[in-house]
């Protein structure tokens, strides 16, 4: 199944939007009145020329600090080269000035495997003068050195981690450093579940790296080492009973795919039917 790289950025950042914008943005930060938060309904853009459908990746409606008015703040994951990006940018930012009539605060975040120079702005200009100068803020992933986040305590530079700049050869450490900060954000199970999950879509060791990365924790200092290996042997045993799931849905589709019916396979699952029905549709 593909990834949805949009909805799993979109699911990091509406969880932990305060720690976004204090890590890469902390002159912004400032200035946000963090008590006033809502995330709005995604909108539905048509490029009317094109013919193509966009909806905005996440729009969050706050106030800036000591002020009445509203701001919204609009947030895009760009995944993929698309070389008219700024020019999207622009429309997003004039289509919902024009519906909000408010000030939009726009921000990029480029998630692509590779360094690139993205560009910042749009500008629209004729030979006798500028008509219009648009600029969003940026975040470029790959170009951020992960070594530089491991000491910082914000859950969503723990996630992000994996889409940061890093070598082939620094996967394993890569994954340790991110189970360390786990173990010091003492986060609930949902969030913890939120980062793992993200990290994991894209940084996925092999069987022999991941007993390489037990044996480095093996040979961590005795506290941090425990918990480190209970979070790992957690989430091992959850990505088992995962993967038991996952067959066990396959084994009951087929089942149905050769006119198998659900009371039979409720039958040989030891399952309610209603149960059946339920796995058979869960991803």
């Amino acid at each position: 199944m593909a990834v949805d790289h949009d909805r799993l950025f979109k699911e990091l950042i509406q969880a932990f939007f305060e720690e976004f914008i204090l890590l890469f943005f902390p002159e912004m930060y400032e200035y946000i009145d963090f008590q006033h938060l809502s995330f709005l309904s995604e909108e539905l853009f048509t490029d009317v020329t094109a013919g193509e459908k966009y909806r905005v990746d996440l729009l969050v409606e706050t106030k800036l600090k000591g002020e009445d008015g509203l701001i919204i703040v609009h947030i895009e994951n760009q995944s993929y080269v698309q070389p008219s990006f700024p020019e999207r940018m622009f429309i997003y930012f004039s289509r919902l000035f024009e519906k909000y009539r408010t000030n939009v605060v726009p921000i990029a975040v480029f998630s692509y495997d590779t360094i690139r120079d993205e560009p910042s702005s749009s500008t629209l200009q004729l030979p006798f003068g500028t008509i219009l100068h648009f600029r969003f803020f940026t975040v470029e992933l790959r170009k951020q050195n992960w070594r530089n986040y491991i000491r910082i305590d914000n859950p969503i530079a723990a996630a992000l981690l994996s889409k940061m700049g890093y070598t082939e050869s620094e996967r394993i450490e890569l994954k340790k450093q991110f189970l360390r900060m786990l173990v010091r954000l003492e986060l609930d199970e949902a969030k913890q579940r939120l980062l793992m999950g993200f990290f994991e879509t894209y940084v996925k060791l092999s069987d022999e790296e991941e007993q390489r990365l037990r044996n480095e924790v093996n040979q961590m200092e005795t506290k941090e080492k425990e918990q480190v290996l209970e979070l790992l042997i957690s989430y091992e045993q959850k990505g088992k009973r995962e993967g038991a799931k996952q067959k066990e849905r396959e084994m009951m589709r087929k089942m149905i795919a050769k006119g198998m019916s659900i009371a039979d396979i409720a039958h040989i699952f030891d399952l309610t039917e209603e149960e059946v029905h339920k796995r058979v549709k869960d991803e």
